[in-house]
């Protein structure tokens, strides 16, 4: 009987051991590679990590997050399983089709055999402003971690004074000021007031020149790095704007009645919740205009062989952001109402300040405007984005005296606007003419009515 309870014990622990092993078996390792994201891009560049090595994960959990020459994106897992290796360091630039990191998958979950998930910059997440460092939560907005990732300043060195701990702008210009700043010689404190010097004779000793001060010693230094995401593609845009033969062409527009028309409609589209600016005006007039002109609304291939007129208005508006000068496009304006443009300016706007800007949003534009005057400025000289053959740049709206029909000085609101077209296939009166039905929609705001659709 002894020995029977021994071999039963035996196989028991046998069973125990078998059981114990199985439960430890890892799953293989599986390199997470970068998938193609569109429009042709080859590269990227790692913007955040929100994963370390050793960091468990599931399936559709954010990896990190990437930043193209079109837009920023969130790449998250295909696996259940833990980060073994991360291929890049955040800031490098990581090619489509090459590893992200490694995943050593579960061992009772399924292999999948995709590539990472793309996630569009809408489906972004409140809780990717956080990143992990040494155990707890750095808070930066996404304005924040660029400038920081600008100055090459980790986050993890710079305390936060915002709420919870929340890093704020002026602690990374505080931070960069404490590295780069100037050794000023100290202030010499005020001393009491030299009391009268009794009257000398002609023969006083020279006085002695006071002591030389010391020179302030600058200590920063010069920063080198290549350029990445929007300012590469501007490079690329730019040098390609310079093939392109420019024509320019100024005219000033009396907006006084249209300045008249916004303020009665102002209140009206704020009760809606739109904030009614005038480039809805500008954008609708332009379209307009373009109907009578549609070679203005016309895209060329690059050797200038072929001309594209584009059936839909797509009117790009040049935007300064933090991440640089973006464009994104209201599409189908010829489709739209004024209001209706003002909506889809307020998303646009929106979304340019927070950096999540998408690429339907940046790609596809057929005609620009630049709003250069909501900064300064009167004005200027708009460079075309090809394959686009025309751009307009709109100065700042100014109160200015003019005579009226019976001869009286007048105030009007005046406004210049500077035109750029390709001269290979735009001729000068071509821009001059659509200019003056432009100009012509504004200065009568009502005559609009007339052509709305």
């Amino acid at each position: 009987m002894g020995q029977s309870l021994l071999s039963r014990c035996d196989r028991n622990l046998q069973m125990f051991r078998g059981l114990h092993t199985s439960i430890m078996s890892q799953g293989p390792i599986v390199p997470f590679k970068l998938s193609d994201i569109g429009e042709g891009i080859m590269e990227v560049t790692v913007k955040e990590w929100y994963v370390k090595e050793g960091d468990k994960v599931s399936q559709f959990d954010s990896i990190c997050e990437v930043q193209s020459d079109k837009a920023s994106v969130t790449i998250t897992s295909r696996y259940d399983g833990v980060i073994t290796k991360l291929y890049y360091e955040a800031g490098a630039t990581a090619l489509v089709g090459k590893p992200l990191v490694d995943i050593e998958t579960e061992s009772s979950s399924e292999l999948i055999q995709e590539e990472d998930v793309v996630e569009t910059p809408a489906m972004v997440r409140e809780e990717h402003t956080h990143q992990d460092i040494k155990g707890h939560k750095a808070l930066a907005s996404p304005a924040v971690r660029h400038l920081a990732i600008e100055n090459n300043i980790k986050l993890s060195e710079v305390i936060g004074t915002g709420k919870d701990g929340r890093i704020l702008k002026e602690d990374i210009l505080n931070f960069l000021a404490k590295q780069t700043g100037a050794i000023l010689p100290p202030t010499p404190a005020p001393g009491p007031a030299a009391p009268a010097a009794p009257s000398r004779p002609a023969s006083t000793p020279p006085v002695k020149p006071p002591p030389a001060t010391p020179k302030p010693v600058f200590t920063g230094k010069d920063v080198t790095e290549p350029l990445k995401g929007f300012h590469k593609a501007m490079v690329k845009t730019m040098t390609a704007a310079l093939q392109i033969p420019h024509f320019g062409y100024c005219d000033e527009i009396d907006l006084t009645r249209l300045v008249a028309l916004r303020s009665e409609l102002k209140s009206v589209t704020e009760s809606r919740g739109v904030r009614l600016s005038y480039m809805p005006f500008f954008i609708k007039a332009a379209s307009l205009s373009l109907l009578h002109f549609p070679i203005l609304n016309a895209l060329v291939d690059e050797g200038c062989q072929n001309i594209t007129y584009k059936a839909a208005h797509n009117i790009g508006l040049a935007m300064d952001t933090s991440q640089g000068l973006l464009v994104p496009n209201v599409k189908n304006v010829q489709l739209l109402s004024v209001f209706e443009i003002a909506q889809e300016l307020n998303r646009l706007q929106t979304l340019g300040a927070s950096g999540q800007l998408g690429t339907s949003d940046l790609s596809g534009g057929t005609f620009t405007l630049s709003n250069i005057g909501s900064i300064g400025g009167t004005y200027a000289k708009p460079v075309i984005l090809p394959p686009e053959v025309a751009i307009g740049a709109l100065g700042k709206i100014q109160v200015l005296p003019r005579f009226d029909a019976g001869g009286q000085v007048v105030p009007a609101h005046i406004m210049k606007v500077s035109w750029s077209a390709d001269h290979r296939i735009i001729d000068g009166a071509t821009m001059c003419r659509f200019s003056n039905t432009w100009r012509e929609y504004l200065e009568n705001p009502a005559s609009m009515v007339l052509d709305l659709k």
